[in-house]
């Protein structure tokens, strides 16, 4: 099969290229060149996506799974998700979609915007869930999923890593519900060894979307020796405090060795406790653990 595209938002032309803006890379695309993310072309001079319409994982969900524990607590969730992502994560769990690629010839299926609805609808969901790999990739055909999810009364929730330009943001969360915001890590220095980043735009669109009523939960994933230190921990418990407040709910999960980084061991059980006792000492009121 042919996979067709569909056209991109947030780019401008910049001589014979395309910048795109979606996410903080602005990535500088001349023709027939393909975003850091892989789903985002410049074709004709046009960005275009590849991921509009074409889910590659799509599930039915306890929404506690996502993590979220304060959202629609206790109800089914409808999951999707694409090819790609915008950061790259050496410990990337997940990595056979967001390092995955859609090719020519492969049997994948056209999702309308309106059959994702039916579907959750179908299978009796209060909300739809845009996650498994990086949703800000495939905003475009999250945003219009989640206009047709309000028109029938659903919710809908994003699983991102926060890695987003702030004017897309904008236009993006207006349409969100909630959201679980994956902070990899409490350091420049983290984000840049180890994912490909930077952690500054993530804080900075975490603060955004609180202040446009988003309900917000976090995730950090614990990897020995790299993120764990008490210095990193409290600095990222001081900005979620002082930020968004205690009663912010904190899930800390435990890693496991993948994709291509395996110098940490799994996390210990008795670590995420211990940051869990920290937290909760330090007032916070809603500290999970996953993975456990």
């Amino acid at each position: 099969m042919t996979l067709q595209t569909h056209p991109a938002k947030w780019w401008v032309r910049e001589k014979e290229s395309i910048r795109c803006f979606l996410c903080p890379r602005h990535c500088l695309l001349s023709e027939g060149k393909i975003g850091y993310c892989g789903a985002r072309v410049n074709s004709g001079g046009e960005l275009r996506t590849y991921s509009y319409g074409w889910p590659v994982a799509i599930q039915v969900d306890p929404i506690e799974k996502k993590p979220l524990y304060h959202f629609l607590p206790g109800t089914k969730i409808f999951s999707i998700g694409t090819f790609g992502c915008n950061l790259g994560c050496v410990f990337c769990q997940n990595y056979s979609l967001s390092r995955g690629k859609y090719l020519s010839g492969q049997d994948y299926r056209f999702f309308e915007p309106s059959e994702i609805v039916a579907l959750a609808e179908q299978h009796r969901c209060e909300s739809i869930a845009f996650t498994y790999n990086e949703p800000t990739i495939f905003a475009e055909y999250a945003m219009e999923i989640a206009a047709l999810a309000h028109a029938k009364g659903l919710k809908t929730v994003f699983v991102s890593n926060g890695f987003t330009g702030l004017e897309p943001a904008k236009e993006i969360y207006s349409l969100i519900d909630a959201a679980n915001i994956d902070v990899k890590g409490f350091s420049e220095e983290f984000y840049r060894t180890l994912c490909g980043g930077s952690l500054q735009p993530v804080l900075e669109l975490v603060e955004l979307i609180r202040k446009m009523g988003v309900h917000i939960e976090l995730t950090n994933l614990v990897i020995p020796g790299k993120n764990d230190s008490d210095e990193m921990l409290d600095a990222y418990l001081d900005w979620v405090e002082n930020k968004l407040g205690l009663e912010t709910p904190l899930h800390f999960s435990a890693y496991h060795p993948d994709f291509q980084y395996n110098d940490s061991p799994p996390t210990p059980p008795e670590l995420l406790r211990k940051i869990r006792a920290h937290a909760q000492a330090r007032g916070f009121v809603h500290v999970h653990l996953g993975n456990i």
